[in-house]
């Protein structure tokens, strides 16, 4: 009787677990992207008249997301870190180092004394907390994927997947709406201490977020191989024996991540100052199309564990290329309505499609005992790329066509190309080569 029992616990126990690996990835993920986009926000609305307040309009944006560009270009460094060590000591010890390493910085930021204060030192702690941010988000993705899908059944992965996604979408939502409550305030208020409130709250959800992710189990996949570590590195073996899936999710991830930022950052900032749309309806609609976005993403998620996560991920490219023009052209209407449609079709529909199935998606391109250092060292090199320039590329090129976004576009459809190449020599991504893959061990060399 009691052997019957303890069989019939076994797949119950396995089935919490993967539910608390699931939530555990998404409220994480949650609170550490709140924190990252809190930033991205500030620095597109108030930053450059807080800490560059002698430059002109537009040269104090491009040196306030000239600090925003700092944390992406730290990320790569973070990949390499955690998932050497991830791949190493396991995935759960990681996340929580993350954990620390992202809501102590943003809590710090919130206590910076302006440039009135201190000068231009303000500026330079404000470089040093978004370097120690692009670290821990360096290494954060990875790992909170990781925990998703390796506890996660198969034919659910790409659901799975998701759920971290969908933590972005969640923490893009928390900081447009702590953004948005300020933005209330006189200006006077806001500009000297409402802005740091939002900031400030973060340590609250920071201890949430610890006490979440020290409920969940290591990850299955890495206990299976933890005994079999190769002598040499992990970031060394991602070079030698994963160079075309490297460079494969790197360049599909390239579009994704530069579609994110021209819409969720760079949009707010050509709204408000060239197009003279209120600071609050901008951030109504970010938080709009976010919040479709959070059905979205897991659904697209689920939906590509049944079309495939590669078709899942063609059809979002294929609405950056034919949606970016009229994004823009939506916003010059600056009509409430179609504002709001286009951050929901831009966020809430086409990023979902990019965003949703890449967990599975880029995972299922590497071996277990790798896995986390190769998919953070592709995604986090293109995020540099895309997601750091993105908004200084774009303020640039507004500039150059004269306040007309035409090239803007342009930049866009040209990297949705260089993404559908780059999905072309990805693997497909099914239950039987996930298990196929799993079984493949890279042998370091003698």
């Amino acid at each position: 009787m009691s052997r019957i029992t303890k069989a019939g616990a076994a797949p119950s126990a396995v089935k919490r677990q993967t539910v608390i690996a699931g939530i555990a990835s998404m409220m994480g993920t949650t609170i550490e992207w709140y924190d990252y986009f809190l930033y991205g926000t500030a620095a597109a609305l108030i930053f450059n008249k807080i800490f560059f307040p002698d430059f002109d309009p537009v040269t104090g944006t491009l040196a306030a997301f000239a600090t925003y560009a700092v944390g992406f270009f730290a990320r790569p460094f973070g990949g390499i870190v955690f998932g050497h060590f991830g791949d190493r000591l396991g995935r759960k010890s990681m996340l929580i180092i993350t954990l620390f390493m992202m809501g102590v910085p943003t809590i710090i930021i919130g206590l910076i004394p302006s440039y009135d204060s201190i000068g231009y030192w303000a500026a330079v702690l404000l470089v040093l907390m978004r370097v120690l941010q692009g670290i821990a988000v360096g290494g954060e993705w990875g790992g909170a994927i990781l925990l998703a899908v390796e506890h996660a059944p198969e034919g659910k992965k790409g659901f799975f997947g998701s759920l971290p996604q969908t933590g972005v979408a969640t923490g893009l939502i928390l900081s447009s709406l702590a953004m948005g409550a300020v933005a209330q305030l006189p200006e006077e208020d806001m500009l000297s201490w409402g802005w740091r409130i939002p900031f400030l709250a973060s340590a609250a959800l920071l201890l949430v977020g610890w006490y979440i992710r020290e409920k969940v189990a290591e990850s299955p996949d890495f206990i299976s191989v933890k005994r079999d570590v190769p002598r040499e590195m992990p970031f060394k073996t991602v070079l030698r024996a994963h160079p075309r899936a490297l460079l494969a999710v790197a360049g599909a991830r390239l579009a994704e991540v530069t579609w994110f930022y021209t819409i969720a950052t760079f949009s707010l900032a050509y709204a408000t100052k060239t197009l003279a749309i209120p600071k609050d309806l901008m951030l109504d609609a970010v938080v709009w199309g976010a919040t479709v976005a959070m059905f979205t993403m897991p659904f697209c998620g689920w939906l590509g564990d049944k079309v495939g996560q590669r078709k899942m991920f063609a059809a979002g490219i294929a609405g950056v290329i034919l949606f970016s023009s009229v994004f823009f052209q939506l916003l010059q209407t600056q009509e409430q309505f179609w504002i709001i449609f286009a951050m929901v079709v831009a966020i809430g529909i086409i990023y979902s499609m990019l965003y949703g199935p890449e967990g599975a998606l880029f995972s299922g391109q590497f071996t277990p005992e790798v896995r986390y250092t190769g998919i953070s060292v592709a995604v986090q090199v293109s995020g540099a790329i895309g997601g750091g320039l993105a908004p200084i590329i774009a303020t640039s090129l507004l500039a150059y066509g004269g306040g007309d976004p035409f090239y803007i576009n342009g930049y866009l459809m040209g990297l949705g190309a260089i993404a559908l190449i780059a999905l072309t020599q990805m693997r497909s991504v099914t239950a039987d080569s996930a298990k196929c893959l799993a079984t493949i061990t890279v042998p370091a060399k003698p």
